[in-house]
């Protein structure tokens, strides 16, 4: 299936990005010519927003700094609002690989889930994934596999499409930090469903990365905080989709 009319939309989060947005934004382009790629901004400091819209990239400049979780919300939003289909996040450093952007759209459409995920450690392609990166989503496999019921390779991937169904969910409301994770939590609560298909991961285009291991350890905690809340909020009673069995 081609997407066309509203059917697909791309979000790019992106934060003091200057140096990747604009290569970002063209491959999209250059890999999916008539999809609409929308940047969050949010509230950078550099070009950011001068890079995007001369790469061809419709522009959502936020008034204040919300984080990542925050900023991917705010496409979610506006997303939903505008009658999209499926929504496609692509990070605005790079290392996301256009090219795998099809793969997840004919997923996320033909199979019916709610999330297809791209993942870099099906089929050995976490090669530019840091160490600390990839100990930290071995962790939480461990910790999410009772949890979903089900086996998840890369549970830390911002290379993410939904559905409409999910659109309206995360559009209401959404984990501010660390959103990838939590987000997995709810849709199994609510009895959406998810795939993952193979991504490559590439090199940063420009700058580095804000991992450290003191902020990994953070991370870890604040994650760990938030599956919990998520599983006891939802422990009682959890929402059926409608049509679902």
């Amino acid at each position: 299936m081609s997407p066309n009319g509203k059917s697909l939309l791309v979000i790019v989060p992106a934060f003091n990005e200057e140096g990747a947005v604009g290569n970002v934004v063209a491959d999209v382009n250059r890999v999916m010519p008539d999809v609409p790629v929308l940047v969050v901004d949010d509230c950078s400091s550099d070009a950011t927003v001068t890079v995007a819209r001369g790469a061809g990239a419709e522009v959502l400049s936020l008034p204040h700094h919300l984080g990542l979780g925050g900023c991917v919300q705010a496409g979610y939003k506006l997303a939903f609002e505008l009658g999209y289909q499926y929504v496609i996040r692509v990070d605005g450093d790079g290392q996301h690989d256009a090219a795998d952007i099809p793969r997840i759209f004919e997923t996320l459409h033909s199979s019916g889930c709610e999330m297809v995920i791209g993942s870099r450690f099906i089929n050995g392609n976490g090669e530019h994934t840091s160490m600390v990166r990839a100990l930290g989503s071995r962790f939480f496999r461990m910790v999410l596999r009772p949890i979903l019921g089900k086996a998840v390779h890369d549970p830390t991937s911002g290379f993410v499409g939904v559905n409409r169904n999910a659109l309206g969910v995360f559009s209401r409301s959404f984990p501010l930090e660390y959103p990838e994770i939590e987000t997995l939590v709810v849709l199994q609560r609510r009895r959406f469903h998810f795939e993952e298909v193979p991504c490559r991961m590439l090199p940063r285009k420009s700058g580095r990365s804000s991992i450290t291991p003191l902020k990994s350890i953070y991370y870890i905690v604040h994650v760990l905080l938030g599956v919990f809340v998520n599983v006891l909020k939802y422990e009682r009673r959890a929402p059926k989709q409608p049509g679902r069995s």
